[in-house]
């Protein structure tokens, strides 16, 4: 009974953390503080549960993916993103951005959750939608200036970073517990789509 519990300790310790960020997930885009300069930029991503929980799942995604696809899934992230910034820099508009950053979320945390597999280009395409709206969120809110191409220079290595950080969750589980990595993060994959429905929630 022991063991069992051990077991299942990290499984219960994640539902736990689930059910404590899914009332205080908070948007990285709020149009608050500084969105001028890199280091503005670097913060700004870390600084909303959304856009963090979007960014780790795409390197979970795509470490279980492997392959080609643990790099091709976020550098096409980040590349798309940086076009979607340059969409709101310019004053395009992009619609239901907000609820496609929800959305975002719930979907990869669920094909993460379901372990679901898919072709190394269906799953550029699928992160690369979702990287337009992130993009434009915060492109929106920084100047067309020097500054501003500071500030999403800033913007798109932390992302980078994030995903990485993705990646490295999956290996560190599966180096953990090469039975019970699977399903830890599966489990991880189904908390973050759970704080999606609860960003969605407020986005509509």
């Amino acid at each position: 009974m022991t063991l069992r519990l051990l077991r299942t300790a990290p499984v219960l310790g994640l539902l736990g953390l689930a059910a404590a960020l899914v009332p205080s997930v908070a948007f990285a885009h709020t149009g608050h503080g500084d969105t001028v300069g890199f280091t503005a930029g670097f913060g700004h991503p870390i600084g909303g549960l959304d856009h963090v929980l979007a960014m780790v799942m795409v390197g979970v995604f795509a470490f279980q993916l492997g392959g080609r696809a643990m790099w091709l899934v976020p550098a096409t992230f980040v590349l798309v993103m940086a076009a979607g910034g340059a969409l709101g820099m310019a004053g395009v508009e992009v619609p239901f951005v907000e609820t496609g950053i929800a959305v975002s979320i719930i979907v990869l945390g669920a094909v993460v959750a379901f372990g679901l597999s898919a072709p190394v280009a269906a799953a550029m395409a699928l992160v690369g939608l979702f990287a337009i709206f992130h993009g434009h969120a915060h492109g929106a809110e920084a100047p067309e200036t020097a500054a501003g191409a500071a500030y999403a220079a800033g913007f798109m290595l932390a992302t980078a970073l994030l995903h990485a950080a993705g990646v490295g969750f999956g290996v560190l589980i599966g180096r953990v517990s090469a039975s019970r990595g699977p399903i830890v993060t599966r489990v991880a994959g189904a908390a973050a789509g759970l704080a999606g429905v609860a960003t969605l929630v407020g986005a509509l």
